[in-house]
Formats: C-alpha cells, sequence, structure tokens
C-alpha cells in the first residue's frame, strides 16, 4: 500500500507539472492569438485606409490617381438610356450674328442650272435672285500680331528763353517694356488658364511674335499682383461683414516648405490667402476674434475651435463618412447606423430639392425637416456607446453639433455642403500639380491675389482678362483701382 501510494503520489505530481506546462503553453497561445489578432485588426485598417478615396472619405478627388476604382453611379441615374441628347430634347444651336456684327459677305452663286444644266452668271443682281437667301457663319481667327509702340521724346527749343527741354515718357516706359494688357494676359494666362511659364513663353513667341524671358513673365505677374493689391484688400476687409462665409483649405508649398492655401466663398466673391499653418488663428486674423455671420465648413478642428455661434456643416463629407464606415463596418449595428443614417439624409435632401424646385415654401421645408431632425438626433444618442470606434466618434461628434447640421433649412443663402469652397479650391489643385508651388514671399502673395481675382471675376460674369489689363494701366498711371465689390 505504501508503495502503491507512493507511485500514485509520484504520478499525480507529474501529472501536474504536465497541466502546468500545458497551461503556460496555452497561454502562451492565448497572448500569440491576442497579439496576432491585433496585428490583423491594424492590418484591417490599414488596407481600409489604402481602399478610401473620394466617395467614401474626406479625401479630395484630386488625390484618387488613374488607379482608382471606378466610381459607381447612384440608382437615380443608372438606365439604358444612351449617352448624349434624349428624344424630344430641343436641342441648342449658335445663333446667326446679326448683320452689323459680320465683317465679311461671301456671296456663293450655283455654277450651272440643276434642271437643265445651263451655266449661269457669276454676277447676278439681288433683283434676279430667286427665294430667300440661305445664310452660314464661320467664326475665323484673323492673322494675330503684337503692337510694337514706340515713344519718341523730341527735344524742343523754347521760342522765350532759347534753352531747349526735351520731353519725357511715361515713367512706366523707361521700367517695362510690355504693355498693361500683356501684362494682363500673361496674368490670365498662368492663374486664369493655368498655363505653366514656358507654355506662357512658347505661346506668345509662336501666336504673337513677342520674344519674352522667364524672368520677365515673372516680373510681370508680380506687378499684376501689386496692381489689383488693393482690390484684394478690399475684399479681405469685407470678409467680416459677410452674412455667410464657405470655407475650406488644401496643402501648398513655398520655397519647398509646407504651406496651406485658404478659400473663403462669399456671396460675390473669393478670396484665398496662403497661410503658414492649418490653425484657427489665419480664422482670427481672416474674420476677427468673433464672426457674427454662419461660416459653413466641414468638421475640421480648427473651425469648431474658433466659431461658437451659427456653422453649418457639410453633409456631402458626412455622407462621404458615412458610406466609408459602411463599406468597412465589420457589425451588424454599425452597418444599421450608416443605412438609417443615410436614409434620413436622402429623406431630408428629397425635401430640399422640392424646396429648391419651388414645390414648398420655407415654412413648409421648416415643418416637414423637424421629424427627421429628431430621428437623426436620436439615432446618434443610441450609438454614443458603439463598439467600432469609428461610428462612436462620429456619432459623438454630430450628437453634439447637431444643430449645426440644419442651419441651411432656417437661414435663406446657406447651403447644405461645401461645395462651392471646394469648387473654388479644384482651379487652384490643378494649378499646384503644374506649378508645384512658389520659389518666393512675392510669388506667394501673388498667387492668392490673382486667384482672387480670377475665381471672384468668374462668379461675377466678368472678364478676367479685360479686369487685370485695366488694373495695371491704372497703377502705371497712378489712377484709383478698380473695385470687385459689387
Amino acid at each position: 500500500m505504501r508503495r502503491e501510494n507512493e507511485r500514485l503520489r509520484r504520478k499525480v505530481s507529474e501529472l501536474e507539472r504536465e497541466i502546468a506546462e500545458k497551461d503556460k503553453r496555452i497561454g502562451e497561445a492565448g497572448r500569440q492569438i491576442a497579439e496576432a489578432e491585433k496585428q490583423i485588426a491594424d492590418l484591417e485598417r490599414q488596407l481600409a485606409g489604402r481602399k478610401k478615396d473620394s466617395t467614401n472619405s474626406s479625401k479630395p478627388p484630386s488625390s484618387d490617381g488613374p488607379a482608382a476604382a471606378k466610381r459607381s453611379k447612384p440608382a437615380r441615374c443608372r438606365g439604358r438610356r444612351k449617352p448624349g441628347g434624349q428624344r424630344g430634347h430641343p436641342g441648342h444651336h449658335r445663333k446667326l450674328e446679326p448683320l452689323d456684327r459680320v465683317d465679311r459677305i461671301v456671296a456663293v452663286l450655283p455654277a450651272d442650272c440643276a434642271h437643265c444644266g445651263h451655266w449661269l452668271p457669276q454676277q447676278l443682281a439681288p433683283e434676279k435672285a430667286a427665294g430667300d437667301v440661305h445664310r452660314y457663319q464661320v467664326c475665323e481667327l484673323p492673322p494675330v500680331q503684337a503692337e510694337i509702340i514706340e515713344y519718341q521724346c523730341y527735344k524742343v527749343a523754347c521760342p522765350h528763353c532759347g534753352e531747349a527741354t526735351r520731353a519725357e515718357p511715361p515713367a512706366w516706359v523707361r521700367t517695362s517694356r510690355f504693355g498693361p494688357r500683356l501684362a494682363g494676359l500673361i496674368g490670365y494666362l498662368t492663374v486664369g488658364l493655368r498655363i505653366p511659364r514656358r507654355g506662357v513663353e512658347e505661346l506668345l513667341h509662336t501666336v504673337l511674335g513677342i520674344e519674352i524671358s522667364l524672368g520677365s513673365t515673372q516680373k510681370l505677374v508680380e506687378e499684376t499682383s501689386e496692381a489689383v493689391a488693393a482690390a484684394c484688400q478690399e475684399l479681405e476687409r469685407q470678409l467680416p461683414h459677410e452674412p455667410v462665409l464657405n470655407s475650406d483649405e488644401t496643402g501648398w508649398r513655398s520655397m519647398g516648405e509646407r504651406r496651406w492655401l485658404w478659400a473663403l466663398v462669399a456671396g460675390s466673391f473669393v478670396f484665398f490667402t496662403v497661410a503658414a499653418s492649418r490653425s484657427s488663428q489665419v480664422l482670427v486674423h481672416l474674420l476677427g476674434t468673433v464672426f457674427p455671420g454662419i461660416l459653413c465648413s466641414d468638421r475640421f478642428g480648427a473651425y469648431l475651435k474658433y466659431h461658437q455661434g451659427r456653422a453649418q456643416f457639410c453633409w456631402a463629407h458626412l455622407k462621404r463618412d458615412l458610406l466609408g464606415i459602411q463599406t468597412f463596418a465589420r457589425t451588424t449595428a454599425a452597418e444599421r447606423f450608416c443605412r438609417d443614417a443615410l436614409a434620413l439624409t436622402a429623406r431630408l435632401f428629397r425635401l430640399w430639392r422640392r424646396f429648391r424646385g419651388g414645390g414648398m415654401d420655407r415654412s413648409e421645408l421648416i415643418r416637414k425637416s423637424i421629424p427627421l431632425q429628431k430621428r437623426f438626433f436620436a439615432l446618434c444618442e443610441q450609438h454614443l456607446d458603439s463598439e467600432e470606434e469609428e461610428v462612436r466618434v462620429l456619432a459623438t461628434a454630430l450628437f453634439k453639433h447637431c444643430d449645426r447640421l440644419f442651419v441651411f433649412i432656417e437661414h435663406p443663402g446657406v447651403e447644405p455642403t461645401n461645395n462651392s469652397a471646394e469648387r473654388a479650391l479644384r482651379h487652384a489643385v490643378i494649378w499646384r500639380k503644374v506649378c508645384f508651388g512658389n520659389q518666393s514671399a512675392k510669388g506667394e502673395v501673388a498667387t492668392a491675389r490673382l486667384l482672387t481675382v480670377a475665381r471672384t471675376c468668374v462668379t461675377q460674369s466678368r472678364s478676367t482678362l479685360e479686369f487685370l489689363s485695366e488694373s495695371v494701366r491704372r497703377h502705371r498711371a497712378g489712377l484709383p483701382p478698380l473695385s470687385l465689390l459689387q
């Protein structure tokens, strides 16, 4: 019995050691599994981030690249219609210009009779013409050649004292060999049409026969910038007094360093500035400590920190965020949250389109949107403790700032999206891909000023070329500058 007990005790101790070793191995395996799950989650987040584009996140369309996934059209755009004008479409045709606008008339006469083949006279009196004249107009470009203006300063003797006096040319003639209209054209080609400096040089040489260096091109751009400085400063002073402003920003480069190009869009003008930061201090500098109007933007932290008053968040950004979370969601609750929020968004914008189309007045829009606002607020409140971090963060932000989503319903002049600021920046973003930023402080200032003039003239349906040319002419003559305020 003693030997049997000893044997059993040894066996029990061996089994306990084996169990302890297995528990140790199980613990190590559990830690390895936890680390592997963490790595898998990190890789999934990285993969989801790489799959995000401008359709399911706040990334700009310029970041998609040619290898991006094909954009899916909305359900209302799908169908079997062929591209182009549809049956029953009235069509649009170029109208004939009045005769006083026609520079040259070419009379076309038939050579032979279409019935008997007899030759017909090629000089026909108007009274012998049969039927109406069929008119066709062709727009043609006349031969273009630069106008060379020579200033000859004569020396004339005075009949009274006998001393001779030489005339002085205009002050700008001594410092510049190019006229104000050519300077305005170079500024327009550079900023308005986004043509690189060498492209402008080649265009002037090929079309106008003007030989100009890159340095002269840059000097004329900077002179044009100085000519419109007063007009841009006037717009900057007007910014704090605007009732509604849309704002957005994008990256920029100046002398190899990181900068930010800000765009603020008012009802009748667009203002650009290049800043060293993306912080709220830029808004304080432009709009003052407190902005009394309505500031429309995305949910970037600089706007939340600066503006505590009435504001409108961009629903386009919100929709893209919801689509991104829905695409990469890992739980059913997250998918349900995105699906319900997108459904409420669609219902809200159906009401907005009816209002914009004249199908209802603003009081009816407000009344019918109140239930949707309450449901949206309740939906965000239900997901404040969501398991997925992206859902929790988005629901918390929308719950905290839910009143900033529906300002456009009650206040005229406010749009539900920030598309006006994004469209204003799109021109600058395309230009950035060509010019790669600025190489001097003067170039940085010229960029902001000329972009301001170019986009404001487009907004006001004014000729950018005429405004720049006249501004340079007034600047050289010492006359009061033009204004961009309407």
